[in-house]
């Protein structure tokens, strides 16, 4: 219940769901000839709407997620990848049947990296399909993609049923096994690791933090930048939705620290 739970509420807290949201209050109070109030809530949505898509607004929300972990140095030996899902495009490959990666694809393209270069680790993809949607398993995808870049079958674990981060520590721990002395990476990107990482504690699957896709350099500050207003609204859409998904998840005792640390 919990994944369709938390998927219904971002749909409505997103931050173009509230400007439209407010719109249309503001449009109905007009009618009404409540017009300060309607001229409030037009003016809420123009400040959303514009922070979110013309300033830094996103960038400084998401780098003190992006900058709570650093990737260590590369070990001599790893026993296993682990690479959450949510950098495949699951619409696409769903139809199509590739690997088609999305904009946190980055995370996918570094575990392959490690995978060839560690030829001894096992690599398990965790993702299945989204709540309320009708899509392939992003694991299948994942693995048709380590399988086309040379990397054997009998190396791939794939959890083709978590539906949230919360199922994919759980679940990986069941499929990977993981004993004292291991080590397996996690990789996923850089703004997810801390709610990654306090998930996988707490289901008792010690792992390395690896972040990967980083969107924002860490010195963009405060300022306007009006010169990629899609990019900046994509940013703070994660940013916010990493943020409030943190707040809930320490609220309801999924992690034990509002922002897990090293």
């Amino acid at each position: 219940m919990f994944p369709y739970l938390t998927r219904i509420f971002w749909l409505l807290a997103q931050p173009l769901s509230i400007v439209v949201l407010l719109l249309l209050a503001g449009f109905a109070l007009s009618f009404l000839k409540r017009r300060w109030p309607a001229r409030v809530a037009v003016g809420m949505a123009f400040v959303i709407l514009f922070a979110c898509s013309f300033t830094t607004f996103g960038y400084v929300l998401i780098t003190p997620l992006e900058t709570r972990f650093v990737r260590p140095a590369e070990p001599a030996r790893i026993d296993g990848i682990v690479v959450l899902g949510g950098g495949l495009d699951g619409e696409v490959n769903t139809v199509r049947g590739g690997w088609e990666l999305n904009r946190s694809g980055d995370r996918f393209v570094e575990a392959l990296r490690l995978a060839l270069k560690h030829p001894e680790a096992k690599v398990l993809i965790s993702g299945g399909p989204p709540a309320l949607v009708q899509q392939e398993p992003e694991a299948d995808a994942g693995r048709r993609m380590f399988e086309a870049f040379g990397v054997s079958a009998d190396r791939i674990i794939t959890d083709n049923k978590s539906r949230n981060t919360e199922e994919n520590a759980q679940f990986a721990k069941e499929l990977a096994g993981p004993v004292e002395g291991q080590t397996w990476l996690l990789v996923t990107s850089a703004f997810h690791m801390p709610r990654s990482v306090g998930l996988f504690r707490k289901a008792g699957f010690d792992v390395v933090p690896w972040p990967a896709d980083y969107l924002a350099s860490g010195a963009e500050g405060w300022r306007i930048k009006p010169d990629q207003s899609t990019e900046n609204l994509a940013v703070a859409n994660m940013a916010l939705r990493e943020w409030i998904g943190l707040l809930g998840y320490h609220l309801t005792g999924r992690i034990d620290e509002l922002v897990p640390g090293p």
